[in-house]
């Protein structure tokens, strides 16, 4: 399934996307007839907690809806007017992955690490499809990283490999954006990397059985409609199955809590400087994975 969140007249709504459009959850829950025993989840957060019993019922649900008939279609939303929220609009961590492509760390200068580089972003730098970032005043040097996100979807600690990606509910496109100058001042990277909107996620969370091997997916990165980033999630020094496993014997991860595994070559950091242009104002990025969809943001003045 590929779900969504959005917002209307201040609510925030679950979304799945469908031929006929968005199904907007609540809405189609809300036409219920009285007395109907099985209630789907109606947000992510339900899903998510739910595991895989709340996905089968919301699936079920989903597919049980009329496509015709008096109403049917009310249930439904044209995508290009929604205002999207950030497809995991309330995770627990927001881990991130730090020189995990193989030529990504060789643009940079970077030995290939030994074991995953772990930092972190805050809440505050979530961003759903669409959303405007704004570019700080305090850096002149924000840069794009497309990459590939993970969902959890149960609770694991000290989880193999072999079993990692159970733990998995799905994936996601994102852009963790980067204030090169910020980031650099010192040996920790927080104040470079956790600036307002500085997380766009989305559109969608797609569940892993629609996916199949995240290691074998296309990834592009395009600023202004010219192709910066063009590899394939095959170049990650480290796996999903083997990020997901690291993690969990660092800390529990739960429902909920995504993971950015870190980005190809083609960010601006990597071009010789002579060619560094950084993000300006009015400049569009679009993230595209395959299987994911394309998150589009456009950056402007603070």
């Amino acid at each position: 399934m590929r779900l969504l969140n959005f917002w209307e007249s201040g609510e925030l709504r679950l979304g799945v996307k469908r031929d006929e459009g968005i199904l907007d959850v609540a809405a189609a829950v809300s036409a219920m007839p009285e007395g109907t025993a099985a209630t789907p989840p109606g947000t992510l957060r339900e899903v998510l907690d739910g595991g895989a019993e709340a996905l089968r019922r919301l699936r079920e649900f989903v597919d049980r809806l009329p496509l015709s008939g008096v109403g049917a279609m009310s249930f439904y939303r044209n995508e290009d007017h929604l205002e999207f929220a950030p497809c995991v609009p309330d995770p627990g961590k927001i881990i991130c992955i730090g020189l995990n492509y193989r030529r990504h760390a060789e643009e940079t200068g970077m030995p290939l690490p030994e074991y995953p580089i772990l930092f972190s972003k805050f809440a505050n730098a979530l961003a759903g499809h669409g959303a405007e970032v704004p570019l700080p005043r305090s850096t002149q040097k924000v840069d794009y990283e497309a990459e590939l996100g993970i969902v959890i979807g149960r609770t694991v600690k000290n989880v193999s490999e072999e079993e990692a990606l159970d733990a998995v509910f799905g994936y996601f496109a994102a852009n963790d954006l980067s204030a090169r100058d910020l980031q650099t001042r010192t040996s920790q990277w927080l104040a470079g990397k956790s600036c307002d909107r500085f997380a766009p996620v989305g559109p969608y969370v797609v569940s892993k059985d629609e996916v199949g091997d995240p290691g074998l997916l296309s990834i592009q990165c395009s600023v202004n409609g010219e192709v910066r980033q063009q590899s394939s999630t095959a170049d990650m020094i480290f796996d999903c199955k083997q990020l997901v496993s690291y993690i969990s014997h660092c800390m529990t991860l739960s429902p909920g809590d995504i993971i950015l595994t870190g980005t190809p070559e083609g960010v601006v950091m990597g071009y010789p400087p002579e060619k560094q242009i950084y993000l300006q104002p009015g400049d569009e990025v679009a993230v595209e994975i395959e299987k994911l969809g394309r998150l589009t943001n456009r950056m402007t003045a603070e």
